[in-house]
């Protein structure tokens, strides 16, 4: 899509913009973070962004991203005047080499142009949102997540950005002015159709906003210097006030949270077959708890939990074959609580070493969840490394208000909200007798 096709009312929008630090809130330390969370990336990655504009992140990745070599970025947006900013932005940085401008409508990338498996990383913070992707937020995220996946490479990632719900109970207010637009989901809902499109979470970030200096104070003064001198020009400064006073107001109830993902490959999860226990596994299942482990005390936790008819829920104990029907991995869910309402405390989570890092753990994790969230379970709790389990979507715990029973790195406890339509408790986990808690 070039320029001259926009229709009036978009172009008067994003004149709005066009200049201004920012055409979203966010900031650089943010785009770093989502950056450092894509682990390591060949040395002159391909990276495409998308929605670019003014193209802050395209710049500060065509910089950044490569290792001893420079990025080779590809910006696409669908107005041209923001692609002529990110131009003279890269000439005047020196890095007019290092991107190339593409005026395209993101919902909509020729295959000719956009080779399936071309890029080594596609960046889209806040596009799943925009033209390309019109309707309803929950939507653009779902499509962006299906259409953009066949552009990565081998070990490529995905970086893309919802607007999420950040309360429990959203106001009427911020419902009267999300909804129509561009309806909010939570992040459990968001972490769980990011799981069955078919990626592995690396992890997430909430995007804070760049506050009054790059985004609502240039804009804000904008709008109130502007004078409309069509129909598009007064809808468009009409839509802007609206934004920013709702924003002003009910801010607190919404934000954007930026997601890092990496598509499950065959050789993760399709070595693998996970499948509930039986009673013939139970002792493969302590062989591979004492492997992993090196002492007993996971494998006596086991069976001590097997025979607990208070914590033990059959079907929530899991294991992942090898390709010779072997058991390679193990992860059980078991029944705890939250100051008194029921919640999964997740462990132990073991893989035979001789199979370590090569996807048996996260193939048996991720249909154990998948299993639970079926049973209408709403919530699991991990104590764990804090670089692992959030690719399964878990966030600290802290910030439902829940704790553990004694003291522990904040980072280290965490929960995965599976129903967000269930409220969360907040307090303090309860454990069963077996952990000896």
């Amino acid at each position: 899509m070039t320029d001259h096709t926009v229709s009036p009312s978009f172009a008067a929008f994003m004149e709005l913009h066009r200049g201004l630090p920012r055409r979203s809130p966010g900031s650089d330390a943010s785009t770093r973070h989502l950056l450092s969370l894509c682990g390591p990336l060949p040395e002159r990655p391909r990276v495409l962004v998308l929605g670019c504009a003014p193209g802050r992140d395209a710049l500060l990745l065509a910089a950044e991203a490569g290792g001893t070599g420079p990025a080779e970025v590809t910006a696409v947006g669908p107005y041209g005047p923001f692609l002529d900013e990110l131009r003279a932005a890269a000439a005047a940085r020196g890095l007019a080499g290092r991107v190339r401008t593409v005026p395209a409508d993101l919902g909509a990338l020729p295959r000719a142009d956009f080779e399936d498996g071309s890029f080594d990383l596609v960046w889209a913070e806040g596009s799943a949102f925009s033209p390309g992707f019109r309707g309803e937020v929950s939507r653009g995220f779902d499509r962006a997540l299906a259409e953009w996946k066949r552009l990565l490479a081998p070990g490529g990632r995905l970086v893309l950005s919802a607007c999420e719900w950040t309360v429990e109970e959203p106001s009427a207010g911020a419902r009267a002015f999300w909804d129509p637009r561009h309806p909010p989901r939570s992040t459990a809902r968001n972490t769980a159709a990011a799981q069955a499109a078919g990626y592995r979470i690396l992890g997430t970030r909430p995007r804070p906003d760049s506050g009054p200096a790059e985004y609502d104070g240039p804009l804000g003064e904008r709008v109130r210097a502007a004078r409309a001198a069509s129909a598009p020009e007064e809808a468009a400064l009409g839509r802007v006030h609206e934004e920013l006073a709702a924003r002003e107001r009910y801010g607190h109830e919404c934000g954007y949270t930026g997601y890092v993902l990496a598509p499950v490959t065959a050789g993760e999860d399709g070595r693998w077959r996970a499948r509930p226990e039986t009673a013939a596994d139970s002792m493969a299942v302590r062989a591979v708890n004492l492997a992993a482990f090196g002492t007993p005390l996971e494998a006596d936790l086991v069976d001590a939990l097997r025979a607990d008819p208070g914590a033990w829920l059959p079907g929530l104990s899991y294991v992942a074959e090898g390709p010779d029907g072997s058991v390679a991995a193990h992860a059980l869910l078991t029944r705890c609580a939250v100051d008194g309402v029921p919640a999964l405390a997740l462990a132990p989570v073991a893989a035979d070493p001789a199979v370590q890092r090569s996807g048996a753990g996260g193939a048996v994790v991720r249909a154990l969840l998948a299993a639970a969230r079926e049973r209408g379970e709403a919530l699991v709790l991990v104590l764990g490394h804090p670089s692992y389990y959030p690719r399964f979507g878990f966030v600290p715990a802290s910030r439902f208000g829940i704790r553990a029973p004694f003291e522990v790195p904040d980072e280290a406890m965490m929960a995965l909200v599976l129903d967000d339509s269930v409220p969360v408790p907040a307090g303090t986990i309860s454990y069963p007798a077996p952990f000896g808690i």
